[in-house]
């Protein structure tokens, strides 16, 4: 990987994780908390997002193939039995 995607790389996952970073203390501020309760939720709330979309994202491509294999028409590829 060149030295340019790297810092590419770096900027998007820096950006993703302030944003969510945000969006948590905005539900924190939202719903009342006040004082140290901001970390305990920033901190619950951004790395929970985080490691459920973690592990969201390869599910989803994990469904997507197996539905792919389930309703593809393979049949077309193979020999006729009679070949044999």
């Amino acid at each position: 990987m060149s030295k340019a995607n790297k810092k590419i790389l770096i900027i998007l996952s820096l950006t993703y994780v302030f944003s969510v970073t945000l969006f948590s203390l905005g539900i924190a501020y939202y719903k009342g908390i006040k004082g140290m309760g901001y970390l305990g939720v920033w901190f619950f709330l951004t790395f929970g997002i985080i490691v459920v979309l973690a592990q969201l994202i390869p599910a989803c491509l994990l469904i997507v193939s197996v539905i792919r294999v389930f309703y593809s028409h393979s049949g077309k590829h193979e020999l006729p039995a009679q070949a044999v």
